[in-house]
């Protein structure tokens, strides 16, 4: 009897020590500078997450699906995420052009402020941009993908990310990849 209630024991401790370890899980964002290195190294394909200080949406969007321990899990390990505010004044070399917010207020730094001549970059063809975006790159940098706006729960960004993650979007169309998609993040 002491055996059982030991094992039993054992096992629960593992696993709500598995379950703590996924739960401190977190994206590891980086900058476009270091993405241009990194891709020398080891290529993956990149997630943009076009966001601005004073977009709610945007908050959710960290707080509650890049906070997920799966979503983070998964854009860690099979891309090189970015975070890109398109009201900053990062300054961006991108294929070899330099792009820098010249109307950029500091004093408006968390409010509405003066848009990013990158983040134009992130537009939906013959549409605008939209706060959140997120956006898929090839590993080359030289192809967008696709850009996605606004907030994604878990579960919705789920058979996205695993479409251009996996890179099944080189050889079927996103309707034809979700034909045979499991959802695993219920």
């Amino acid at each position: 009897m002491h055996y059982r209630l030991f094992k039993n024991l054992t096992l629960l401790l593992l696993l709500m020590a598995a379950s703590s370890l996924r739960a401190q899980t977190k994206v590891q964002w980086y900058k476009f500078s270091e993405v241009q290195k990194l891709q020398k190294k080891q290529q993956k394909p990149i997630f943009v997450d076009v966001y601005t200080n004073w977009c709610g949406p945007c908050k959710m969007l960290d707080a509650q699906t890049f906070g997920d321990a799966r979503v983070a899990e998964y854009l860690n390990k099979h891309f090189y995420p970015v975070k890109f505010n398109a009201e900053g004044n990062d300054t961006i070399v991108f294929q070899g052009k330099v792009y820098i917010n010249e109307n950029y207020d500091p004093s408006r730094a968390y409010s509405r402020n003066a848009t990013h001549p990158f983040a134009g970059y992130f537009a939906v063809q013959g549409g605008g941009l939209a706060y959140p975006t997120t956006a898929y790159m090839d590993a080359d940098l030289k192809h967008l993908v696709q850009p996605i706006q606004g907030f994604l729960t878990p579960q919705y960004i789920e058979p996205i990310l695993k479409y251009f993650g996996s890179k099944a979007y080189l050889n079927k169309s996103f309707e034809d990849f979700m034909k045979d998609f499991k959802p695993e993040w219920n």
